[in-house]
């Protein structure tokens, strides 16, 4: 997918964003292009489908809020913690499409800090920051913890016990039916806290079929 394609899809979604941000993303294929021939963060046959398969993915939760404003909110001086972002997703488009949001982004792996981190700093966006750490080790809470398919719901919902006021947006894909009932189970999650969204229901790309966003209320 080239820029303009992706672009044409972001207007048609979000047509107020700017002309800064639309540069912003615009660069985002050359910054991950330069920074994945040093640290491959994205595997090599993916890197064309930066806009597709990463950017646009990032965007679900964005467009999740957008059509559910009464419950998912991202007000000025909203805290959201981005955990396992690998390179930057979904923190660094989020972020971009929210700049009066502070984002942290969290991974437990070096090098892939390094990449987010860099890319964060050339798209000059002031309200990331990024951090080397397991979510147990961060000292403060937050608003909203997004992510994207980091491990199973299972696994991922005590990491971050403790770590939020709102809720969690999860992307996922896959079986997710049987996870969220683990999940449920295990962790005793009260009936009518957890919501699903077909990302497809936005973007109609086979890519997108069975992907959904997550939505877990405190």
């Amino acid at each position: 997918m080239t820029y303009e394609e992706f672009e044409k899809i972001l207007l048609a979604e979000f047509p107020s964003v700017s002309e800064e941000q639309k540069a912003q993303f615009r660069q985002m294929d050359g910054l991950y292009r330069e920074w994945n021939a040093k640290i491959n963060v994205i595997s090599r046959k993916d890197i064309d489908e930066v806009y597709r398969h990463h950017v646009l993915h990032s965007l679900a939760i964005a467009s999740y809020a957008q059509r559910h404003s009464a419950e998912v909110e991202f007000p000025d001086g909203c805290q959201v913690l981005d955990l396992g972002t690998g390179g930057g997703f979904p923190g660094i488009p989020l972020a971009i499409m929210y700049p009066q949001v502070q984002f942290t982004l969290c991974d437990s792996v070096g090098k892939k800090t390094i990449v987010a981190s860099a890319v964060a700093k050339a798209l000059d966006l002031k309200n990331v920051t990024v951090v080397n750490a397991r979510a147990e080790s961060l000292p403060q809470s937050f608003d909203w913890v997004v992510s994207r398919a980091v491990t199973s719901l299972e696994n991922f919902i005590p990491w971050v016990k403790g770590k939020y006021s709102r809720g969690i947006l999860y992307l996922k894909g896959g079986d997710i039916a049987e996870e969220i009932g683990i999940a449920m189970a295990r962790y005793k999650l009260r009936k009518g806290s957890v919501y699903t969204w077909p990302v497809d229901s936005w973007l109609k790309d086979e890519y997108f079929a069975g992907k959904f966003v997550i939505r877990i209320e405190k």
